[in-house]
């Protein structure tokens, strides 16, 4: 029987077996962000709001999702992701941190040294075991295009050793947070080249820098 709260509940589950969130399923599938959040859930007078035909459809073409599997997420039939993982011995999934670019320019969600720390994280799981102390950043914009796109869920690994032609998040002490490929790194300086040939590459002063981190995987 269909009901307010599966519906919901299997948009949520389409949007984690795909490593995006609710809103990175919405840009996925060319909708508003917010489409899918929590507060879009019930109307401002308390009443449960249902999502459209059109934004589930969407959905399951952005996914490559069928009807049937959708159905079968709405009745809580689909088989459970970690059973699935260890009888195939495939990856573990499991939850890390989850922030969006435009929030990760802002104070407070990480320490010094590039790692989650506060308040205002979700959770995404990420299809693997062998890294440790890794979470994502969901990235917004086409910047970052052709390699990420907007809604692409990128995991990122502070602490990890980097070297040239690794893919990096670099964020600055004026809280700027970008995506690029390290091209040189030095004492005094450190050399981006940009993933979107429309932005230009960068050189930003060590001193300018608040950390560097690599990016280990992505939801491509």
């Amino acid at each position: 029987m269909l009901s307010h709260d599966r519906i919901w509940a299997a948009i949520d589950a389409l949007a984690k077996s795909h490593s995006l969130s609710a809103s990175g399923l919405a840009r996925k599938a060319g909708l508003d962000p917010t489409s899918f959040n929590k507060s879009k859930r019930v109307t401002g007078q308390g009443r449960p709001r249902w999502p459209s035909t059109e934004s589930i459809s969407k959905a399951l073409r952005a996914t490559g999702t069928s009807l049937s599997d959708f159905m079968a997420l709405i009745e809580n039939r689909a088989p459970d992701a970690t059973e699935i993982m260890s009888k195939y011995g495939l990856p573990q999934l499991r939850n890390v941190p989850l922030l969006g670019f435009a929030e990760a320019g802002t104070g407070g969600f990480f320490d010094d040294g590039g790692f989650p720390v506060g308040q205002g994280w979700d959770e995404v799981q990420f299809p693997s075991s062998d890294h440790d102390n890794v979470y994502a950043l969901e990235v917004s914009g086409s910047s970052m295009e052709p390699l990420y796109r907007d809604g692409d869920v990128i995991i990122v690994q502070p602490g990890a050793s980097i070297r040239k032609r690794d893919r990096v998040v670099v964020k600055t002490k004026e809280g700027e947070v970008m995506a690029k490929e390290l091209a040189r790194k030095t004492a005094t300086q450190v050399e981006l080249v940009s993933l979107n040939p429309e932005h230009e590459n960068r050189v930003i002063p060590m001193k300018d820098v608040e950390w560097i981190a690599r990016i280990v995987w992505a939801s491509q």
